[in-house]
This record gives C-alpha cells, structure tokens and sequence, in this order.
C-alpha cells in the first residue's frame, strides 16, 4: 500500500521531518535505473526512469503504461517533422520534452493555432481536451518525449514504428 520509499525506509534511505531520499546515488542503488523493455507494462505497477526510457525509444510512438484512466506513450520525432495536428474532444494530454526542441501550436481550430510557444529540453506542455494542437521538431537531433493522456488515447500495447504507420491505423 505504500510507495516502495516508504517500505523499505531502512534500506538506503534517510530522514529528515519525516522524508526519506536516497543516501546513495538512484543509478548505484535502484533497480528502475536499468533499461526497461519498451512495452505496455500496463495496468500492473511500474517504475521507470521516464528520461532514460525516452531517450530509447526510437518509435514514432510506443505506449509505456495503459491504465484505466491514463496512459503513458513515448514519441521520437524527427528533423523537421511534427506530431501531426490533431486534437482530442475528452482527452487532456501532459507533453515532457526530454530531449531536443521543437515549436508547440495550439487553438481553438485547425484553422487558428493563435498559441504558439518554443519548448526545449525539460520543457512541460499542457494541452487541455478539445485544443487543436501540434509540435514541429525545429531542432537538428530528434524529439523525445513522453506524453500522457488521461483518459487513455490509444489501445494498450500500441507501437508505431512511423508516422505513416501511425496515419493508417
């Protein structure tokens, strides 16, 4: 029942007012440092270093985690290509840039993307349901993030190798 910080207190942990972190380094100590096979781990419990995970991923998407009410998908997106303009009526969505840069559009139509923004590195995009939106990678290496929807968008265990391949589902 409780998170695994909590659980194992005395194992590498310390406290202060009642927090515990890490004595050691994560990547020395922790198992959610290593590679993790990139498929749906979903709905069972799961940790994961989300930078790393992402900077693996070579699909245009692969989904990570699908629950019952969200999901965690991870996108590479290539030089001077985008996500695809789209917009999703009952989803919100939660973008993460881990890598490169890339401009985000948004607006209440396809037609009138009025909300325009660089993003970078480290970069959080928020994208309420019914915004138009899309990301263009402006950048010279490719887009990694991780995206997270809530509800789910896609079905668990979704993998496109390309953009193309992601259009003809």
């Amino acid at each position: 029942m409780y998170p695994y910080y909590y659980q194992q207190a005395n194992a590498g942990y310390s406290s202060w007012s009642g927090q515990f972190f890490p004595v050691n380094s994560h990547a020395s100590c922790y198992p959610y440092h290593r590679s993790s096979k990139l498929t749906d781990h979903g709905p069972n419990p799961f940790v994961v270093n989300i930078e790393q995970a992402a900077k693996q991923n070579t699909n245009y998407r692969t989904a990570l985690w699908t629950g019952k009410y969200f999901q965690v998908t991870l996108m590479c997106i290539n030089v001077g290509d985008d996500i695809g303009l789209e917009v999703h009526p009952t989803t919100d969505q939660f973008i993460r840039i881990e890598q490169g840069q890339g401009l985000v559009q948004m607006g209440d139509s396809k037609d009138n993307l009025d909300f325009q923004e660089p993003a970078y590195d480290d970069y959080a995009i928020m994208i309420p349901a019914g915004k138009w939106h899309n990301i263009t990678n402006t950048g010279t290496i490719p887009l990694k993030v991780y995206v997270i929807y809530a509800p789910p968008e896609h079905p668990r265990g979704t993998v496109h190798v390309t953009k193309a391949a992601a259009i003809m589902k």
